[in-house]
């Protein structure tokens, strides 16, 4: 109902094409709350209305069965998408790229939060290296790096490098930052701060 905050609708959609991940990360709540498949719960005409800017907050579009349909729908839109939780990076393929490369995408985002993924995440990102287009900003894309979970400090900086080295923006996100040790607070600090990482 956008007539609750208009200020803040008056030129975005907010919504929901899918909810449900299949991944079950142990750091994330999502499967728990909305199960472990991603399913299409609404096409994009039953929340958008011409706005300029949608704001997509799907947990891993990718993952669903009728992604590519549903990415079809955004790029129809015309309007500046915002895929606020990312892209799965696992579940790239020269197919899907080529849609997303008619969505216009604010930034598009990804993550490596799990090593044991990464050689799956790596073959996503040379794909859209391969086949994507760059950010606004000259990048590839942001990649999210999850620290303090379950990486060492030498794998939390070979994701860091390995990512900058590829031409990614690397961006530190720390699990439990509270309760951080100072070391990883810092790495935030130094990889976050684009003048140094």
């Amino acid at each position: 109902d956008y007539s609750l905050y208009p200020e803040l609708t008056k030129d975005t959609a907010y919504g929901f094409l899918t909810r449900g991940c299949p991944n079950a990360c142990p750091f994330c709540i999502v499967s728990g709350k909305e199960g472990r498949v991603s399913r299409k719960v609404a096409d994009l005409s039953e929340w958008w209305s011409g706005q300029k800017n949608i704001v997509l907050m799907d947990p891993n579009l990718l993952a669903c069965r009728e992604h590519m349909d549903l990415l079809g729908q955004l790029a129809a839109s015309g309007a500046l998408v915002d895929i606020n939780q990312g892209l799965d990076a696992r579940l790239l393929n020269p197919d899907n790229i080529r849609v997303l490369n008619q969505i216009r995408i604010k930034e598009v985002h990804f993550a490596w939060d799990l090593m044991k993924n990464s050689k799956k995440i790596l073959r996503g990102l040379n794909l859209w290296k391969r086949y994507g287009k760059k950010n606004r900003h000259g990048k590839w894309g942001t990649v999210y790096v999850l620290v303090n979970f379950n990486t060492s400090m030498s794998e939390n900086l070979h994701r860091i490098y390995t990512l900058d080295r590829m031409g990614f923006d690397p961006y530190v996100m720390v699990y439990d930052k509270p309760n951080a040790p100072r070391e990883i607070r810092n790495l935030q600090r130094w990889c976050n701060n684009k003048s140094s990482c």
